[in-house]
């Protein structure tokens, strides 16, 4: 605009001048050049102002693309029907695997990645249930246990410890022994592993695929090799496909539980089989049998046998003591009554956890005390008082099974420091040798 205004301004102070004396040519050239010079500063600082411009338009453009992209994700996609999805960060430049349940195959591909845009690679894939004469991809095949007379069972006994502990319940470790190695499917030969490629010829190209659970390879893309989903997805570490152990097969693999268990529904974790409901077990009428991760337990709860006091069973779980001679103190002074509790937990549970509590119905004195009176590890144990009349027991540190420990609670109820009586609970934990 100034530019203009002075270009006028100009020319009319030519067109003035020429009314009073025409200017010679060699004035007015110098004139256009003067007014050349002046048009051209005025373009150049107008070019460096308009780049100086687009620079910091596109500097707040990156840095604000930046920002967008640091907590932009993709909108989650869902897995498909009869199917599951693994991965659950779904940010640029991360990927999702699509997988498919017993009896389906999936369509579509089988990794997607978030791509700058917010939208996610290649299309949705479907799960598409297999025809019974399609066997070029295998299912999930259960260990199936039918019935108790298909497995046959092996017998520990624990030895009983003296004195106060000869009330301990005596059990047998029991559980169905069904070998995994002779439930697994034989390896494939390695030829089912490697197969043709299936190749379309149009207009000059070439395009070959492979059926799901195979990748193309081979020097023309000829031949498909088998994917390896168990070495794909290992046991130890997240998204892993089985919980137990997985089995390759051509184009799919297998889970497989071990004895005890039942495959879910999911086609990957194992179900606790509760063979005491299921009358799966061999337990005799005098004991009890208590379920386990894996298995199975038979206990025989007995009365202790001690030399100053006498007990009575006065139900399955709890021994009553016997009244006692006036002046006895050493009948006094045993435990009033006896119960026991059986719990069932699977390896290495984390810890600190609650196990079980003990409370008071009635307090006769004015004090209670909890704590541990004995037991097979009572390193893994501790006693703390969580409220007026009740204790707990909790575990302290993990304990990798098989195994079965055995904490005795106490609790002793107190007049003015004088012993009024002594309640003991004996907890008996049967850890499983899995983690499932």
């Amino acid at each position: 605009m100034k530019t203009a205004v002075v270009v006028m301004l100009c020319l009319h102070q030519m067109s003035f001048s020429s009314a009073q004396e025409c200017p010679s040519t060699h004035d007015l050239l110098n004139s256009l050049r003067q007014v050349e010079k002046m048009l051209a500063v005025h373009e150049a600082s107008y070019q460096q102002g308009l780049r100086s411009l687009r620079k910091k338009i596109s500097a707040l453009h990156n840095s604000t693309m930046a920002i967008f992209k640091a907590g932009a994700t993709c909108p989650k996609p869902e897995p498909p029907a009869h199917g599951r999805r693994l991965g659950r960060v779904f940010g640029i430049g991360h990927e999702v695997h699509f997988l498919c349940k017993p009896g389906y195959e999936l369509i579509g591909p089988r990794t997607r990645v978030c791509l700058d845009s917010l939208k996610w690679s290649g299309q949705q894939p479907m799960c598409r249930r297999l025809n019974s004469t399609d066997n070029s991809l295998a299912s999930f095949t259960p260990v199936a246990r039918s019935s108790p007379s298909t497995s046959s069972y092996s017998s520990s006994s624990f030895p009983a410890s003296a004195a106060l502990s000869a009330s301990s319940p005596s059990f047998s470790s029991s559980s169905p022994v069904s070998p995994l190695s002779s439930s697994l499917p034989t390896p494939p030969p390695p030829s089912s592993s490697v197969r043709p490629s299936h190749c379309t010829h149009f207009l000059g190209s070439t395009r070959c695929t492979c059926d799901v659970g195979f990748t193309i390879s081979g020097r023309d893309n000829n031949i498909c090799t088998d994917i390896d989903e168990c070495r794909l997805f290992p046991l130890g570490q997240p998204g892993r496909l089985c919980v137990h152990q997985c089995v390759n097969t051509p184009g799919s693999f297998h889970c497989f539980c071990p004895a005890g268990y039942d495959l879910a529904r999911d086609g990957r974790s194992c179900t606790d089989v509760d063979e005491c409901e299921n009358r799966m077990h061999n337990c005799t009428l005098e004991q009890v049998c208590v379920n386990t991760y894996g298995g199975f337990q038979c206990v025989m709860v007995g009365c202790p046998q001690m030399k100053n006091a006498t007990y009575i069973k006065t139900s399955p779980m709890r021994c009553e003591r016997n009244p006692c001679m006036l002046g006895d103190k050493g009948c006094t002074q045993a435990p009033n009554s006896i119960s026991f509790h059986f719990l069932s937990v699977v390896s290495n549970m984390s810890a600190p956890r609650v196990l079980f509590r003990v409370s008071a119905a009635r307090v006769l004195g004015d004090t209670l005390r909890f704590g541990l009176a004995g037991g097979r590890g009572r390193g893994h144990f501790s006693v703390q008082r969580s409220g007026r009349q009740t204790g707990t027991l909790l575990l302290v540190t993990p304990i990798k099974g098989p195994a079965a420990l055995e904490a005795e609670v106490e609790m002793s109820e107190l007049e003015h420091n004088s012993l009024l009586g002594r309640y003991l609970t004996k907890v008996t934990l049967f850890v499983s040798p899995y983690e499932f």
